[in-house]
């Protein structure tokens, strides 16, 4: 190879590389770019790594099983023309034709992001094994869907149960609303809308269920100040906080978490003496337990609220993780099971 051929080499291998680098430093910059100006990116990684953790639990889940016959109707759409308002329900297969039954209504967790009714089927079946019809809802996901949807999709799950409860084995009159993680913060907002007028008119909803006919919520590991959720506990990994922030971006639609949206979907500046008994719980390795739910649990009491704490001391072992509940292969989760059963049972007697 001539000099000049070699030189010629070098000079297209440089411009090559260069060309190489700038492709990937323009790639970089475009997707923080995407990143900075929407939350979608970020969500749909989150969901991801949230749907893997759910199948996990799930297949844990399914080791226990119920000793009596569960009837399950899944997928009974409770909303016209909405492909996502799709609701699951559990009963005992023995239940008489006429018999109706203190019904429990629980919203799946997932930061709004994700998550699926089915996540937790057989825990719900259990549930139904206690002599409860027990309805798991879906509801649209962000960063796809926004708030306010969830929150009118749950009502008018609500309002369809109602006009169907023969066909359930639904006691009207005695609705147990559930949740975990998300789906906490969403049961703890429904029922400030239900019972608190002023606050369901500023939301915009006709509540369709009324203050006498919900017995009670059973909140698990859940969100109550979402402001609270923007600012982290700056001693958590940066990842965490990193994670809390898109999935509210996500689901409140602003990136500026001092808008007054952020307030109006917080629980606990809405809550009132009529709320509703509440079982609240959560795990002491879950940093959500000390800056959500023990503040809340604390100002329901002073509000003269009947509330049925379920919280572990600080060192307790072992340490009990983020929706702790739903680990039935460990004995603070089947404790938590029982109290939830015996809370439902009370609240609907």
């Amino acid at each position: 190879m001539t000099k000049q051929q070699e030189k010629k080499k070098r000079f297209y291998q440089k411009r090559s590389f260069r060309i190489t680098i700038g492709s990937i430093v323009g790639f970089i910059v475009l997707v923080l770019f995407i990143f900075r100006v929407s939350p979608a990116p970020g969500a749909w990684v989150i969901r991801s790594v949230f749907d893997r953790n759910s199948a996990k639990i799930l297949a844990a889940l399914e080791k226990h099983q119920p000793s009596v016959a569960i009837t399950s109707e899944l997928n009974r759409q409770y909303r016209k023309n909405d492909a996502d308002a799709k609701l699951d329900v559990y009963y005992p297969s023995s239940t008489p034709k006429s018999a109706v039954l203190p019904t429990i209504i629980w919203t799946h967790g997932g930061a709004w992001i994700s998550g699926d009714k089915a996540n937790d089927a057989p825990y719900f079946k259990l549930l139904a094994a206690e002599g409860f019809t027990v309805v798991s809802l879906d509801y649209s996901l962000a960063p796809e869907h926004q708030y306010p949807t969830p929150v009118h999709q749950l009502n008018d799950a609500y309002a369809y149960l109602q006009k169907n409860t023969s066909r359930f084995h639904i006691d009207a009159n005695k609705f147990i609303l559930a949740g975990d993680s998300a789906g906490a913060q969403l049961t703890s907002q429904m029922g400030a809308i239900i019972t608190n007028p002023e606050y369901a008119h500023a939301v915009g909803i006709t509540p369709s269920m009324k203050p006498s006919q919900l017995k009670g919520l059973v909140l698990n590991c859940g969100i109550y100040m979402m402001d609270g959720l923007t600012e982290p506990n700056p001693t958590l990994p940066k990842l965490i906080g990193w994670g809390d922030d898109i999935s509210v971006w996500a689901y409140s639609g602003t990136k500026d978490f001092s808008d007054p949206v952020i307030k109006q979907m917080s629980a606990y500046y809405h809550v009132t003496k009529d709320y509703p008994p509440t079982y609240i719980s959560g795990g002491n390795a879950d940093p959500l337990t000390n800056a959500q739910a023990k503040p809340f649990a604390d100002l329901l009491t002073s509000l003269g609220v009947n509330v049925t704490e379920n919280f572990f001391a600080d060192n307790h072992k072992p340490a009990l993780p983020h929706e702790y509940q739903f680990n039935l292969d460990n004995q603070d989760g089947v404790a938590a099971f029982q109290k939830t059963v015996e809370f439902a049972k009370a609240q609907t007697k």
